[in-house]
């Protein structure tokens, strides 16, 4: 086991590179035993995944690279957000993003792959899961003061509930408050601008642009 703040620091950047999700989690959390920072450590974390987002983007890394680098800081993640709430610390974000895979679909992967690159754009990312319903959406949204809504949805069938959360908040009144992405291998631009949603990218690394530029950054 690393004994100082460097080895337990880098061990938790080759875990994200390795995709050693025991690795992560391990070092997570030796890092509060330690009682290092929670935000200096999550930083770390951010900056590794955001180079494996990056090399992915370039094509030097494949889909299952990044899968697995996502993974692998997700396991990791909880562990420091909690201290971090613990703490009362506030992390600087660049908007408050709720996520999730729609009513009736249980596919995580391209969410989660999302999700971890959102996070370490900046954003603040509430993640709801797979199987979600609009009314969870909403009150998420609601909790939260969420800006960003980001859904998934791989099948066909599914896509359907995409519409239905939209139509959900225009009936809340709070559609006009939060920037809608929707995304997954069923999803198309044209499928986008039929639902009134305010982005689409086929891609994980897109889709951070996409929502850099939807909140104005």
């Amino acid at each position: 086991m690393p004994e100082d703040k460097d080895e337990v620091l880098e061990n938790l950047k080759r875990a994200i590179f390795e995709y050693d999700k025991a690795l992560a989690t391990r070092s997570a959390k030796l890092s509060l035993e330690r009682d290092f920072d929670p935000l200096v450590t999550l930083q770390v974390m951010t900056e590794a995944i955001r180079q494996v987002g990056e090399a992915f983007g370039r094509g030097d890394l494949w889909l299952p690279d990044l899968v697995g680098a996502s993974e692998a800081m997700q396991a990791a993640v909880p562990i420091l957000e909690e201290e971090i709430k613990r703490r009362g610390v506030e992390r600087e974000s660049l908007g408050i993003v709720v996520a999730g895979t729609v009513f009736g679909d249980i596919h995580s992967i391209g969410k989660t792959m999302v999700i971890t690159l959102l996070t370490a754009a900046g954003f603040k990312v509430v993640d709801l899961g797979v199987n979600i319903t609009a009314k969870t959406f909403i009150e998420a949204i609601k909790e939260n003061n969420a800006n960003l809504l980001v859904m998934s949805a791989l099948m066909t069938t599914t896509c359907v509930e995409q519409e239905k959360v939209i139509d959900a908040l225009k009936e809340e009144g709070i559609r006009e408050k939060v920037k809608v992405m929707v995304g997954g291998a069923a999803v198309t631009e044209e499928f986008k601008d039929s639902i009134g949603a305010d982005g689409y990218d086929p891609t994980a690394p897109g889709a951070v642009k996409l929502a850099l530029r939807l909140v104005g950054k």
